[in-house]
C-alpha cells in the first residue's frame, strides 16, 4: 500500500507533462505569429515594386533600360 502511495505522490509532483504541452502551445503561437509576419511583408513589398514598376513605366523606361517598355 505504501509503494502505491509513493506512485501517486510522485504521478502528482512529476509536471514534464504539462511544461511540455505549455511549450508547444507557446511554439504553435510563435509559429503563426510568423507565417502572419512573412505574409504580411511579402504583401507590402509586393505593392512596393508594383508602385515602382508603374511610376518607371509612366515615365517611358522600360525593364530592359530602353524607353517605353512595361514591367
Amino acid at each position: 500500500m505504501k509503494r502505491l502511495i509513493d506512485v501517486a505522490r510522485q504521478f502528482h509532483d512529476d509536471e514534464n507533462g504539462a511544461a511540455m504541452v505549455e511549450y508547444s502551445i507557446l511554439i504553435g503561437i510563435v509559429a503563426a505569429a510568423s507565417i502572419v509576419a512573412v505574409i504580411a511583408i511579402g504583401g507590402w513589398v509586393g505593392s512596393q515594386f508594383t508602385g515602382l514598376c508603374a511610376n518607371l513605366n509612366t515615365k517611358g523606361v522600360s525593364s530592359t533600360g530602353g524607353a517605353g517598355g512595361t514591367c
